[in-house]
């Protein structure tokens, strides 16, 4: 049994209207989840398949962070994807500061983030204190030195060339895979 929890405003999003976004995760995943709603907490009970369960939690944290239950779904269709939160608290002392990283990060008009997305591939919530990535392992590593980079006060620009570097060393590794 796996315990989960997540921000009493984001219990909605994983019921889904109707229940539909629980329903989906328990068919999936082939578990049945228990959701507390005044404690925030989701236990998940492991059905036939053990795997399903560790991937509900995923898409359960995913969600909980601020994804799109859509988007937290390609936890099942994806084995090698994974979810990695970077909790910017350590780095903002006031939230004046907070919000002035969240918006580097986010970027004018959700810019940068977009960016990021579409060169790398990846998903990204910036959601309180955290900001949530889900792609594959290389992929993550990535966003994750564009975040540090954008953090520690780098421009934009050189954010932008990093990413572009990276993505043709990513597309150079997939061609050299076939």
């Amino acid at each position: 049994m796996t315990h989960i929890k997540v921000p009493q405003d984001r219990i909605g999003a994983i019921i889904g209207p109707k229940g539909s976004v629980k329903k989906m995760i328990e068919e999936k995943s082939t578990s049945e989840l228990k959701i507390d709603s005044e404690s925030g907490t989701i236990e998940i009970v492991p059905g036939d398949d053990p795997v399903g369960a560790m991937r509900a939690a995923d898409v359960i944290q995913a969600i909980g962070r601020g994804f799109n239950p859509e988007k937290a779904y390609s936890f099942f269709d994806n084995d090698m994807l994974m979810l990695e939160i970077i909790d910017l608290s350590h780095a903002a002392s006031t939230p004046k500061e907070l919000l002035r990283l969240k918006g580097r990060i986010i970027g004018k008009g959700g810019k940068t983030r977009e960016i990021a997305e579409s060169l790398i591939g990846v998903k990204i919530s910036v959601y309180g204190k955290t900001v949530s990535i889900i792609g594959d392992p290389e992929q993550v590593i990535i966003i994750r030195t564009a975040m540090e980079m954008l953090i520690d006060g780098a421009n934009h620009g050189s954010v932008y060339s990093f990413l572009e570097k990276k993505k043709q060393d990513l597309m150079r590794a997939q061609l050299d895979s076939y």
